[in-house]
């Protein structure tokens, strides 16, 4: 048995340093998803704080010890998909929060990576979790499948919907810009 999986099953006993530790091998990852939900750094801390807790009090109802990671990142999602609905708050990318993203350079690289998160955020919930799950955690379809418990087709069908309209957003972006630089 691996540490991680003893970890999970010391947790799932009571033990609070097992959870912590697998929290904090997890807690980058999860910060960074829930930013891209809730566009802001106050949100997405209520949204992971949440998250640990739901964990901590429910991780005796995980099935499967190998999928922590999984069902963690899940409860994550869930809780700002419930934060998001309860505070009706559908906001698009202004520019404030972009001068804002482009002040903390830690998080984000390059001028790429923030025309790829205003994209994101701006296509559908079911496009943009499928998105994220396949190429941000390098889950496979299958196991988004379970984890979203829907068929293996209509995963495939919103990754592929989902990367055809980021690819129709930005390709309409860096089209403008070298229409530009050429005149």
């Amino acid at each position: 048995m691996t540490t991680k999986l003893k970890l999970v099953a010391r947790a799932k006993k009571g033990n609070a340093d097992a959870f912590q530790t697998l929290i904090h091998e997890e807690k980058e990852k999860l910060y960074k998803i829930a930013y891209i939900y809730m566009k802001n750094e106050d949100d997405a801390l209520e949204v992971f704080q949440e998250t640990i807790y739901k964990a901590f009090t429910s991780i005796a109802t995980l099935k499967n010890n190998s999928y922590f990671s999984t069902w963690v990142t899940r409860i994550l999602i869930n809780t700002a998909i419930d934060l998001l609905r309860k505070k009706q708050k559908v906001v698009p990318l202004s520019n404030d929060i972009l001068e804002n993203i482009a002040d903390n350079t830690e998080r984000f690289a390059s001028e790429d990576q923030l025309d790829l998160l205003q994209a994101m955020n701006e296509i559908e919930e079911k496009y943009k979790t499928v998105l994220l799950l396949r190429f941000y955690e390098d889950y496979t379809v299958k196991q988004i499948s379970t984890f979203l418990n829907c068929p293996e087709g209509t995963v495939k069908t919103n990754i592929s919907r989902g990367l055809a309209i980021l690819k129709k957003k930005m390709k309409g972006a860096y089209f403008d810009d070298r229409q530009n630089s050429i005149i």
